[in-house]
């Protein structure tokens, strides 16, 4: 394509950030005896703003910093220059491909535009007469890596965090030559982590100092002279006297290359197919290409990428990954709907927890750690709050070992935490929050004793996962205080905070709510006080259909893997077993209580409980999965079986319906916070896009609902509809 498309593409975009390229000529330093190699042109990529926003690669930028490469080419054409270098601003070097710009090209043909400037900018780098250095300062996630790769040698700090290139996950491909370079240069196995592994395991990146042990950084040097380190090592470099060595590096013609290859390739298929069941097509585009590639020059690898790219650009599943990633958790996530002014919060320096169990200990570290703040936690007897500390102890002890926490800091923190067995040592604290027995009559008890013994302005809080908050106020006399703060197990690991308004809570109390949850690293959703708030009675409601078709006579293992096109993280009986059958037909026996025969309490889940029987699974020493007999002998079928497709649309009917009374009901401000509820507290899959994506994609919301719950264009082609 021309120059001239170029251009048209980027006038497309006239409301970019651009990140600039700001040239400095620098005469590098002699090494080893001998003189300057010469003059050194410096390319520092910033896009004029703090640190709080990230440098990223859109049309105008990618435009920019071609011509300002040209340039440089030419003056290494006439001996002005003796090498080129790229770094960022501090912290960056660049932080991927604008999304925004690259989910708002409507047409494959801009898409493909996009794709190909990248490659006809980053093959100028790669060409330019003389050496170019990239020197890796921070964050270089998709194409900012991939400007790193594309250079001939490579530095990195130690401080630099967050290298990846996480298309797979996004919904793309590496398309400006990472899936080319990186097998070659670190090896396939090495390539297949990078790609798939780590964006298909929470989106998880490479320190500066895992780049550089795997063999994409040729040298890493520490980051209070990052600069200088790295120019005095590109002087030895382009005088000969540094030899960079790549003892990872693969020629694909190699003996054996052919197999490594293979075997990589076939890896990161098994992986895929675990890890989301194929239910997203970038993941398997990305193995495509590098299974293709090791026979390809890299003009060939640069066509088909381009291609790959365009129509990957043009897919749902990409425009709802970027929604969810971008739209909800990146953007609404740190503006959470209804949250009232955040001058109204009080401050807190004391916490309670009533209890004493995992779920207290949990919530008592959490506390401890993030806010660093006194923490007691009550219990009815010595020997409980004994055993309460002893785990936060523990748990500490195991953050030193892992050197997550230093000494001084694992010190204080257990310091931090006392115990009592008297609610009395609540009297002076801020916020106090329940974590005992999920009975509403306890709960009542617990705010009643506290009302006694807490200051006026204490907030008091319940960690109910289904409870009505509003019950729990009746009776008290300040009902304005108390607010559902409901956090999600492991709670150290899930970011989600359920944080229920009741309608009596005051703006003050649910100001500090969210601005604890943001000190705590959660993110804060403003829900209603209904049966189970969000996430449980979304879940509850699949498991609940599930079951019934299991009970109605549907195979086990049918039912159980119907829901593999969805790519959950987990089977809905691996999910019982895991939540404990007590819990989950308690929460699934309030909901019924609350919504009648749309949460059927399962007969069979009840002898189970009754005799004991942890899980329907159980494992065979092959990795084989059964139910045993013994379990089968205490339950009792239907005859009216289901295929899976037929549970799966089921499924999908249910959860559309209970989504779509919610939101009449108000539960939630928009389908939004449902979508960012499911993401972060259910791990549902980000390359869905979130739950309402999903249902829309398959038509469910229609077929029950009569319209999608997201506009066109939201988390989908801005034509469909």
């Amino acid at each position: 394509m021309s120059a001239a498309d170029f251009r048209k593409l980027a006038d497309l975009f006239p409301n970019e950030t651009v990140t600039h390229s700001y040239v400095q000529d620098i005469a590098l330093p002699g090494t080893a005896g001998k003189p300057s190699p010469g003059t050194f042109a410096l390319v520092t990529l910033d896009n004029d703003l703090d640190h709080s926003k990230p440098t990223t690669l859109g049309p105008n930028t990618l435009v920019e910093l071609g011509t300002v490469l040209e340039g440089l080419r030419g003056r290494a054409a006439r001996g002005e220059i003796v090498g080129v270098g790229v770094t960022g601003k501090p912290h960056y070097l660049v932080a991927g491909a604008d999304l925004s710009a690259v989910k708002s090209l409507e047409k494959r043909e801009h898409g493909l535009w996009m794709a190909q400037l990248g490659h006809d900018v980053y093959a100028t780098l790669a060409n330019l007469g003389v050496p170019s250095f990239a020197f890796i300062n921070g964050a270089a996630l998709g194409g900012g890596l991939e400007i790193a790769l594309q250079s001939t040698y490579r530095t990195v700090s130690t401080g630099a965090g967050a290298l990846a290139l996480p298309e797979a996950f996004l919904g793309l491909v590496p398309g400006w030559g990472g899936v080319y370079i990186l097998p070659r240069l670190v090896g396939p196995e090495n390539a297949v982590k990078v790609m798939i592994e780590n964006p298909l395991s929470n989106n998880r990146t490479l320190s500066g100092a895992q780049a550089f042990g795997m063999g994409i950084a040729d040298a890493a040097f520490e980051p209070a002279d990052f600069l200088e380190q790295s120019l005095a090592w590109a002087a030895g470099v382009i005088s000969g006297a540094v030899v960079p060595e790549r003892p990872n590096a693969v020629d694909p013609s190699s003996p054996g290359a052919a197999a490594r290859w293979a075997a990589a390739v076939e890896a990161g298929r098994t992986f895929v197919e675990a890890k989301t069941s194929n239910a997203s097509p970038a993941p398997a585009k990305v193995l495509d290409l590098l299974e293709a590639n090791r026979t390809m020059t890299s003009a060939e690898s640069a066509a088909l990428e381009c291609e790959t790219l365009a129509g990957l650009m043009q897919t749902d599943e990409f425009r709802s990954t970027v929604y969810a990633f971008l739209d909800l958790v990146q953007k609404r996530a740190k503006r959470p709907a209804g949250a009232p002014d955040r001058k109204l919060a009080r401050p807190v320096t004391k916490v309670g927890v009533v209890g004493a169990g995992l779920m207290a200990g949990q919530l008592a570290l959490l506390f401890a750690r993030q806010l660093k703040v006194p923490v007691v936690l009550t219990d009815i007897d010595q020997g409980r709050v004994g055993k309460g500390v002893a785990y936060v102890h523990g748990e500490v002890d195991k953050l030193l070992a892992k050197k997550r926490l230093s000494q001084d800091a694992a010190n204080r923190t257990k310091a931090l935490v006392t115990v009592s067995v008297s609610k009395e040592a609540f009297a002076d604290a801020d916020f106090v929050i329940e974590a005992v027995f999920e009975e509403l009559h306890i709960k009542k008890q617990v705010f009643a004793e506290l009302e006694g013994i807490v200051s006026p302005e204490c907030i008091l809080a319940t960690n109910t996962s289904s409870l009505s908050v509003t019950e729990m106020a009746a009776g008290l006399q300040h009902p304005e205080r108390l607010v559902g703060f409901h956090f999600f197990n492991p709670v150290a690991v899930m970011p989600l905070l359920e944080i229920v308004r009741a309608p009596r809570t005051d703006d003050a109390v649910l100001a500090t709510a969210f601005e604890l949850a943001k000190a705590l690293k959660k993110t804060g959703v403003l829900v209603k006080d209904a049966a189970a708030f969000v996430v449980n009675r979304i879940l509850l409601r699949l498991m609940g259909e599930v079951t019934a078709a299991f009970d109605e006579g549907t195979p086990a293992e049918v039912a159980d893997d119907a829901l593999r096109p969805m790519g959950l993280p987990m089977t809905p009986f691996t999910l019982l077993a895991m939540v404990g059958l007590p819990v989950a037909q308690h929460v699934q026996e309030s909901l019924h209580a609350a919504f009648g025969d749309r949460f059927p309490v399962s007969d069979n889940l009840k002898k189970l409980i009754d005799n004991n029987v942890k899980a329907l699974w159980e494992a065979a020493p092959d990795g084989s999965r059964a139910i045993p007999d013994s379990t089968l002998e205490l339950m009792s079928f239907g005859s009216s079986p289901s295929t899976a497709g037929q549970v799966l649309q089921r499924v999908q009917d249910a959860l559309a319906e209970e989504i779509g009374l919610m939101l009449d009901e108000g539960v939630v401000a928009g389908p939004e916070d449902i979508d960012l509820c499911m993401i972060l507290g259910a791990g549902w899959p980000m390359f869905l896009g979130g739950i309402t994506p999903y249902l829309d994609r398959v038509g469910a919301s229609e077929r029950v609902n009569g319209r999608r719950f997201l506009a066109p264009g939201t988390a989908s082609s801005p034509a469909e509809g």
